[in-house]
């Protein structure tokens, strides 16, 4: 059953213990740092009870409405759907966030594919994930993602130094497991629960590891804390930093201090090979949700750039249509990738309906590795005023007001305010913290670039280039087989 907005904010006031700058929050739904994101998701919850978005945001079935975002995809049209509800919800909230549930919710998914092979290595489990799957659906519950460990000396092995650099199982109870150790994460401090993974482990000739565990965590659950980064919310004035005081997605250390797991949200344990296999496959279906998000983020910067062009004059000049041509081939490309890898979509071992994994994960890699080159076309275009402008107060101050609003007035058009408000955003989009801040995000939240370009390698059809190329160049038949 759909929750609201008001049922979510409930939800996690649990008591949790999580950590900013210092001190205990009291209550995460009122903190400065973290109450903008949170009535961000408590928006796409009441959004599905409203008449103009009830039926893109939500489906019925077996009398029951289920948000279309955790609804595990079988045909096209679902991928469409998604696309379609997520696109409403970008723009009531006029933003672009990452962490909210949909992108989370594919790795779930992933699960299903690689049920038999978990069952196969152990068959303990594997009822688990149909159930959790199906939990998350029922119960429309805020489910994030548990990725990256400290890591420690990544020159040693977690057992020749703090064994709790990286997760790992201490003992087993009667109730579950006991686990310790930390995992970084987003928007973990205002979840309902995580999908906890380990990180990619050198194992070689293990068979067997502590360290090799996958499992749902509940982020109120006694023992897990979560110290958090600073916010950006609150720190500054929202009509200089508009994006920053909306958007920002706190992330955590999420430490986890002998924390019970209990035995039916255990999906694997032990077995390295289970836990390599479901890092191979984590992501077949949630980079496509990341990734979309990479499109909003485009028609953002195409948006300040053409804006500033117009309100300039500069719009006219062949240069700047360049520029901005070059920002759209990027977004366009991004789009491309993303409806290539639908219209190519493949029926997984699980029976869901797989985005074209190679055409998927080169669009991921296309879109995170040309952000930074689009981020500084965008700056460009936008010019130098969005790093030298005074702030909000001065242009309202007497005696500083007056001469701002003379020189940021560009015609009767274009007065200072909105000239004001359009390099504030630019800036807080392309140059402030929050803008470096979510561009280290944008490479890494899907693990690195390398892991990348890995996933691109390990999916794409080597066949056809080889035998191309064996034909073409008449390479003798003795070569067959030596495809990577």
């Amino acid at each position: 059953m759909i929750r609201t907005g008001e049922e979510y904010k409930q939800g996690i006031r649990d008591g949790r213990e999580v950590w900013i700058d210092g001190e205990r929050v009291k209550d995460v739904t009122t903190h400065p740092a973290l109450k903008p994101i949170i009535d961000v998701k408590a928006r796409m919850y009441d959004m599905a009870h409203e008449e103009r978005y009830s039926s893109d945001l939500t489906y019925v079935e077996s009398n029951e409405r289920h948000s279309i975002f955790y609804k595990p995809p079988t045909v096209q049209k679902d991928w469409h759907d998604k696309i379609k509800a997520l696109d409403h919800f970008m723009k009531d909230i006029s933003g672009v966030v990452t962490r909210v549930g949909d992108e989370t919710i594919g790795e779930m998914w992933s699960l299903t594919d690689g049920r038999d092979v978990l069952a196969e290595i152990d068959p303990r489990f594997a009822p688990n994930i149909d159930r959790h799957i199906r939990a998350v659906v029922e119960k429309d519950v805020f489910h994030v993602s548990a990725n990256t460990d400290p890591k420690g000396d990544r020159s040693l092995p977690p057992q020749q130094q703090d064994p709790d650099m990286m997760v790992h199982v201490t003992r087993e109870t009667d109730a579950g497991i006991i686990i310790r150790g930390a995992k970084y994460e987003t928007a973990a401090p205002y979840a309902d629960q995580a999908y906890l993974k380990p990180t990619v482990g050198a194992w070689s000739t293990e068979k067997l590891s502590d360290y090799a565990v996958g499992c749902i965590v509940k982020m109120g659950a006694p023992g897990v804390k979560h110290i958090c980064r600073s916010g950006f919310a609150g720190r500054s004035n929202p009509n200089d930093y508009p994006l920053a005081n909306r958007f920002d997605e706190v992330e955590a250390l999420v430490v986890f201090d002998d924390v019970l797991i209990p035995w039916e949200d255990v999906f694997f344990y032990r077995h390295t090979r289970a836990a390599q296999f479901v890092r191979s496959t984590l992501h077949r279906y949630s980079a496509f949700p990341y990734v979309l998000r990479l499109l909003y983020v485009a028609d953002m910067m195409i948006g300040a750039a053409m804006w500033n062009a117009k309100q300039t004059g500069l719009d006219k000049l062949q240069s700047v249509r360049e520029k901005l041509a070059d920002l759209v081939c990027y977004r366009e490309g991004i789009n491309a990738h993303l409806t290539a890898s639908i219209a190519m979509a493949e029926k997984s071992s699980g029976g869901l309906l797989m985005p074209q994994q190679s055409m998927l994960y080169a669009g991921r890699v296309f879109a995170c590795s040309q952000l930074p080159a689009m981020m500084h076309i965008a700056r460009e275009l936008c010019g130098g005023q969005i790093c030298i402008t005074p702030n909000a107060n001065a242009f309202d101050a007497k005696g500083s007001g007056e001469w701002l609003n003379k020189f940021y007035s560009l015609n009767d058009q274009w007065q200072a305010d909105d000239r004001r408000k359009l390099l504030a955003f630019a800036r807080d989009l392309l140059n402030s913290d929050y803008a470096g801040h979510r561009l280290t995000f944008v490479q890494f939240a899907q693990a690195p670039h390398f892991n990348h370009l890995a996933a691109v390698y390990n999916n794409f059809d080597f066949s056809g280039p080889l035998d191309f190329v064996k034909k073409s160049a008449g390479l003798s038949d003795r070569i067959d087989g030596m495809a990577p």
